[in-house]
């Protein structure tokens, strides 16, 4: 896998292109979920890209500092195709996320919003459920935070 991070100022035309065709392919289409995934937020992130061997975009996710998000950092949009799921691609873009945001931000607590069912994925990755579930744009979530 080929990472990039980029602000959003740095993306090209084709990155944004990219970025937001994959995140409307899973979360509206393939999530069967229509919410405002524009939420004017992307302009103040960071923006991690993994592409395969053949350069097509297959995993995401947005960084962004304290309190922008949260009080805390925190990763969002996570996304990995349907093309690299099961192998092992989730877990490299956490872990280079988590090292991203440790290097743009420095190190602290981290949050994110988490679909409940990858509870036991992020916890394998040190974050801890902060939250009851609630329901997101029809779909049950739980705050987690790695301390």
């Amino acid at each position: 896998m080929n990472w990039k991070i980029k602000a959003f100022d740095e993306l090209t035309v084709q990155e944004l292109y990219e970025v937001l065709h994959l995140r409307s392919e899973i979360f509206i289409v393939e999530q069967n979920c229509a919410y405002q995934d524009l939420d004017n937020t992307d302009q103040q992130a960071l923006h991690l890209m993994g592409r395969n061997d053949e350069g097509v975009l297959v995993a995401y996710t947005r960084l962004f500092g304290p309190g922008i998000k949260y009080t805390e950092t925190s990763i969002g949009r996570v996304i990995t195709s349907s093309l690299v799921r099961g192998t092992g691609a989730g877990r490299e873009l956490m872990e280079k996320s988590i090292a991203a945001v440790e290097e743009a931000y420095g190190k602290g607590p981290i949050k994110i919003g988490a679909q409940q069912y990858l509870q036991r994925f992020y916890t394998s990755l040190g974050f801890e459920q902060t939250s009851d579930t609630y329901m997101e744009d029809g779909i049950p979530h739980i705050e987690m935070v790695k301390p």
